[in-house]
């Protein structure tokens, strides 16, 4: 039953529906999964810091996940941060940029090669989006695309090459939007594949029939599953 209930959290998790996920697992469950969706619903939704953040706390401190989804909720009050209708009422921390980093680098040397791999692309990030140090993240995402390669995982290679994207000439930026999407659209990833059509809207030209479309899918999907930040332009 314990199995089936994770599988059943895990399902309802890759379609947006965090809150059911959760209540599936109950108190008792598996610590670790509960804190990795209590963070996700975080991110898309920017409600229930405090819920992920007592989750993560709840943690063994030492373990991979525990340093990785600490790192997270720091790298997430910094990016969040920059706009404060985003995520009312939650502010950045004066050592939200020290805790981010040295927790991806904890998980990077603590974890296995999978591990490793997810730290060091969310490192990557923090490097890309915050610092604006593409020279030190690209090296890092490069590396986690080969491990996401070498073991087939399409979920994992869509968000490297989300971010890779923009550092690329049009029509290969274009063609890695294209593939983040379809990747997700095939493990029926919900969240993030409305997130991946906003993108793709985002970066074609404003004159573009497919960017059209693309905005007259995910917007009502956006308002559905509650991720306001793909509908902070509006």
């Amino acid at each position: 039953m314990i199995a089936d209930d994770t599988y059943t959290a895990r399902r309802l998790t890759m379609l947006g529906e965090w809150d059911a996920a959760l209540a599936v697992l109950g108190t008792d469950a598996d610590p670790e999964l509960r804190a990795e969706i209590a963070v996700e619903r975080w991110f898309f939704r920017t409600e229930g810091h405090e819920e992920a953040e007592k989750a993560v706390t709840a943690l063994d401190p030492l373990s991979p996940t525990a340093y990785l989804l600490t790192a997270r909720l720091a790298y997430s009050r910094l990016l969040f941060g920059r706009d404060p209708r985003l995520a009312p009422g939650v502010a950045p921390r004066p050592d939200d940029r020290a805790t981010a980093e040295a927790g991806y680098r904890a998980a990077a040397e603590s974890g296995d090669e999978k591990q490793r791999a997810w730290a060091e692309y969310h490192w990557a990030v923090l490097l890309d989006n915050i610092d604006e140090d593409p020279a030190g993240a690209l090296p890092l995402y490069e590396s986690a695309l080969e491990i996401a390669a070498k073991t087939g995982d399409g979920y994992f290679e869509s968000y490297i090459i989300r971010h890779l994207a923009p550092h690329k000439e049009p029509a290969e930026r274009l063609a890695m939007l294209r593939r983040s999407l379809h990747l997700r659209a095939a493990l029926g990833a919900r969240p993030q594949t409305v997130a991946a059509q906003a993108l793709l809207a985002d970066s074609l030209p404003e004159s573009d029939p497919e960017r059209a479309e693309l905005i007259r899918t995910f917007r009502p999907a956006a308002e559905e599953l509650r991720i306001g930040w793909l509908l902070s332009e509006d």
